[in-house]
């Protein structure tokens, strides 16, 4: 699970340094929100390419974006159009919608769901120190230009491409579109592997990360999984069951025509209490929710945890493909080893008995190896349009990239499982 901060700053105000600080009119003031239609940057002949922006999904034809889409449940045109339909996107949250299109004789054929931003919250890949650096040597980070999916730490493809040709002519694009569109900077966040060699051949930096994962060892059921683990973890865990049991908890899995209105509602309430418990708000709405699930948008599967039959706390997954995304959770009361229990031990447990190979727990955590997730990298991908700050991020990023494998051989050595089930690659991701 994660939790993300946001907060709001006055986007007037960096639009005006920005136009101070480069000597000339910012053309992202309106895409702030500050009252102007948002600027139409035209159309560009790249080669056989022509280069277009849209400031809202709804101006593409859903069928093309899913071509290139594919089956990713984060990248989908459903999800990501739910999100500005719903306003989570938009001049009020400063993720200012602007998808960037290539067409090839008037086909679509690649495509980055993209986002001028005006803050770096909701993005899990930290770069506030960046922006920090840019404002004491006079100058303006934002506004920046970030492709992703926003509020969501989940690796997928984010240069959607019809083959290889389009994926680098995608990845030229975007780095070339930082002076364009008067961007500091251009940012890729959790990139899947196909994406990464057009991004490094168009000059990007690859930056590392870490999450947790689980992987389905062929399990038959979740005591056969706890029988894979070192007596220590086993203990650990079980432990955590026993807290919960004598507390009165019981478990439900609900998905489908089983998850209804009142659970999520229930579901929102902890999500919120959440985010207000961090000094924050949360980035999702009651509406994005009961959406997704009546529209089939995400497959929501919701564990409940309730003590003689009233809602205690829940964690809520997506199921796509293969795979169980850890995404959010919440309670009404502290209970010892609850959050354990009800975020990774039930979800694991689902996964084994529903069949899926993967769980992915979230953003950060090192506490999830203790339950059988194991250290997985994640990608970032950046491009700087000053080249001095690109040099002085670039080496900042391969001292980082030192520390972070140093971080994960120290990881892979703690492996919860046992010795033989090590030589099976038992858990990993």
């Amino acid at each position: 699970m994660h939790y993300g901060l946001r907060g709001g700053s006055p986007c007037n105000a960096v639009c005006e340094s920005y136009a101070q600080r480069r000597g000339r009119p910012c053309k992202s003031r309106s895409i702030c929100g500050i009252g102007e239609p948002v600027p139409d940057y035209g159309m560009t002949q790249k080669g056989r390419y022509t280069a277009s922006w849209v400031d809202a999904l709804g101006h593409v034809e859903e069928d093309a974006w899913q071509v290139l889409a594919g089956g990713h449940p984060f990248t989908s045109y459903a999800f990501l159009q739910l999100l500005e339909t719903t306003g989570c996107v938009g001049a009020k949250t400063g993720w200012h919608v602007r998808h960037l299109l290539l067409h090839e004789e008037g086909v679509l054929v690649a495509a980055a769901p993209s986002y001028f931003k005006t803050h770096s919250r909701g993005e899990f890949v930290f770069d506030q120190a960046w922006a920090q650096a840019f404002e004491a040597h006079g100058l303006s980070y934002y506004p920046k230009l970030v492709v992703a999916v926003p509020f969501t730490p989940v690796q997928g493809p984010r240069l959607l491409a019809k083959d290889e040709a389009a994926r680098r002519a995608l990845a030229h694009e975007l780095a070339a579109a930082c002076d364009v569109v008067h961007a500091s900077s251009a940012h890729v966040l959790f990139t899947a592997p196909q994406d990464r060699a057009a991004l490094v051949e168009a000059g990007f930096m690859l930056r590392e990360n870490v999450q947790f994962h689980w992987r389905n060892d062929g399990y038959t059921c979740t005591e056969d999984f706890l029988a894979r683990l070192s007596q220590g973890k086993r203990k650990k865990l079980r432990q955590d069951t026993r807290y919960v049991t004598s507390a009165g908890i019981t478990y439900r899995w609900l998905e489908g025509a089983q998850l209804q209105r009142e659970h999520l509602e229930f579901f929102y309430a902890c999500y919120v209490n959440t985010y207000t418990e961090h000094w924050s708000q949360p980035y999702l709405s009651l509406e994005f929710f009961l959406r997704a699930h009546a529209e089939r948008v995400l497959d929501l599967v919701l564990i409940l945890a309730e003590r003689d039959g009233a809602p205690v706390a829940v964690a809520l997954n997506v199921r796509g493909g293969k795979t169980l995304y850890g995404r959010h959770w919440g309670t009404t009361e502290f209970v010892k080893g609850l959050h354990f229990e009800t975020c990774y031990m039930q979800s694991i447990a689902y996964c084994i008995q529903h069949g899926l190979e993967f769980f992915e727990g979230g953003a950060q955590g090192e506490h999830k190896m203790a339950r059988g997730l194991l250290p997985v990298k994640m990608f970032s991908a950046h491009w700087v349009a000053d080249r001095r700050f690109a040099a002085a991020i670039d080496h900042f990023l391969q001292r980082e990239t030192v520390a972070v494998d140093g971080y994960v051989d120290e990881l892979q050595r703690a492996n919860p499982f046992k010795v033989d089930a090590k030589s099976r690659g038992g858990g990993g991701a």
